[in-house]
């Protein structure tokens, strides 16, 4: 299923000739003894409560440097703390080491991916050709190296791909991931697996970096589906002509007001031997980019709005995994795209939708727009065959106030299929919170004119948003997440610059791999 040994960024690339935002480089598995691993910086975890001689034989390897900086505090391992030091003993062939610090918690996956990120972030600022990391922390050794696989290739992402005054970055550096496991092909195979999740997230990522210009519905459609197809999964795009003939009104109602016209992506995984049941289906929301339409946007920050379709590439980057792992489930996905726009044509407040499923939908605000076209995403992700759904979405600014930046909103119908997906999530380091979603929150959307409102107003307002797709669930498991505060990071971490996160690829990726 994975490569043995080596693996490598796809080649995949169309990006129109400008800068790739994710340079490609190889990961190499190796186990033994640090002193033999070749490499310019070797990039060991420390934690803090370690003594210098936690790692047996580095110590004397740098002629004592780690403990006279841990004794003098000059190395107090904080959270990604950087310390280097040359090797100066001659048997050992690495050149550099860099100890990076845990800070107090937890040391298991979600950690060390994170310290592989900074980690690799630093290696590529110091140009450094070939360097390793030491695979350490607590948890199964294969789950802690795909983890630092995963970490080492989200570093190689640049968002930096429209810039003309500055050179390019640096090419990142050749990686030997370096474990003290017996079983090789286990830890190797769960290295190429993080390498091809890392990979996705970071295309992911470059689709969210895209501007609304460059990125409209129809030439998302065309880079999601190729890219996707690239690995094998069977794509169609549908146009308006399609879209009207299947009645999804409440798309082709907020595409009314822009002169380019909607696409629906659809994703189709079918392995050969799979069962007919179950279908994983999976639903992307894919506003290319989001003014508010006539219920229009503060100016301030509106730039930002053309990450609103980090949802629907999440869906097409996590179908690309899905194929390059061979995921033995049946899988389809749905990303409905189009652009939200305050048009001559535009939808607007108190007009009615109709849905496909057949359900009538009084538009309050025309910027609760991302429900309307998950509405008819969620439908035909029935109509394909799905069995369990999971919508992913950047859709509200009340679940940025209630979870904050670092957090995803979890709604859903069937506890044991939230319960799936929030273990998943947190596994994947999409970390994600249950939110209630009690029938009396119906009462806020409900109409005096229509089925139902597609806003209950702002109290609750990422609550009975998922009301308002829960209609379109049609009673089979389904859970929604909320990623309008975890898609962006405008602040910069050690481990995350500032700019798009790939938020949800690996989630929906390792889904694919479940029994339900």
């Amino acid at each position: 299923m994975y490569p043995a040994e080596e693996t490598s960024a796809s080649s995949f690339s169309d990006n129109n000739g400008m800068r790739s935002a994710s340079a490609s480089a190889s990961v190499v598995c190796a186990t033994g003894p640090l002193a033999a691993i070749d490499t310019d910086f070797l990039i060991v975890p420390w934690f803090s409560d370690e003594t210098a001689q936690a790692v047996a034989g580095l110590d004397a390897a740098t002629g004592g440097e780690i403990g006279r900086a841990i004794a003098s505090k000059e190395f107090q391992a904080k959270a990604f703390e950087l310390f280097v030091t040359p090797v100066t003993d001659r048997d050992w062939r690495a050149r550099r080491v860099a100890l990076i610090g845990s800070g107090p918690g937890e040391r298991g996956p979600e950690l060390i991916r994170k310290l592989a990120t900074a980690g690799g972030l630093n290696a590529r600022n110091r140009h450094v050709a070939r360097a390793a990391f030491a695979v350490r922390g607590t948890g199964a050794s294969a789950e802690l190296a795909q983890a630092v696989a995963e970490g080492l290739t989200l570093a190689e992402f640049y968002g930096g791909t429209y810039k003309t005054g500055e050179p390019a970055p640096a090419a990142p550096p050749a990686w030997t991931v370096v474990v003290n496991d017996t079983n090789d092909a286990a830890t190797s195979a769960a290295v190429a697996r993080g390498r091809i999740l890392g990979e996705c997230s970071n295309l992911a990522r470059e689709l969210a970096n895209e501007p609304g210009n460059t990125l409209t519905p129809r030439e998302f459609a065309r880079r999601a589906a190729a890219l996707a197809a690239d690995a094998g999964v069977s794509t169609e795009i549908l146009d308006e002509n399609e879209i009207e003939k299947l009645g999804m009104g409440l798309l082709l109602g907020v595409a009314r007001g822009s002169v380019e016209p909607p696409r629906v992506i659809v994703f189709r995984w079918e392995p050969p031997g799979a069962p007919a049941a179950p279908v994983l289906g999976l639903v992307g929301k894919g506003i290319t980019f989001d003014t508010g339409g006539i219920s229009i946007k503060p100016a301030d920050r509106m730039e930002l709005m053309k990450d609103d379709m980090s949802g629907g590439a999440a869906v097409a980057c996590a179908m690309r995994a899905i194929a390059l792992l061979n995921a033995p489930m049946r899988v389809v996905g749905v990303v409905p795209a189009t652009e939200n726009m305050p048009g001559g044509r535009a939808i607007k407040p108190g007009d009615i939708l109709k849905s496909a499923a057949g359900k009538t939908v009084e538009v309050i605000n025309t910027d609760a727009e991302g429900r309307l076209i998950l509405g008819d995403g969620l439908w035909y992700a029935r109509k394909l065959g799905a069995t369990h759904l999971v919508d992913v979405a950047t859709l509200t600014g009340a679940v940025v106030v209630a979870l904050g930046k670092v957090t995803s909103g979890l709604f859903g119908n069937d506890d044991a299929w939230i319960d799936l997906v929030r273990r998943v999530a947190d596994r994947a380091g999409d970390r994600a919170w249950p939110m209630p979603l009690f029938d009396d929150y119906r009462e806020q959307i409900k109409s005096e004119i229509a089925d139902m409102m597609n806003t209950g107003g702002r109290a609750a307002g990422s609550i009975t948003a998922a009301m308002f797709l829960k209609e379109f669930a049609d009673g089979l498991p389904w859970a929604h997440l909320d990623i309008a505060g975890t898609a962006w990071a405008e602040e910069s971490k050690p481990y995350q610059p500032k700019g798009p996160s790939g938020v949800a690829v690996r989630t929906l990726a390792a889904l694919a791999f479940e029994k339900f």
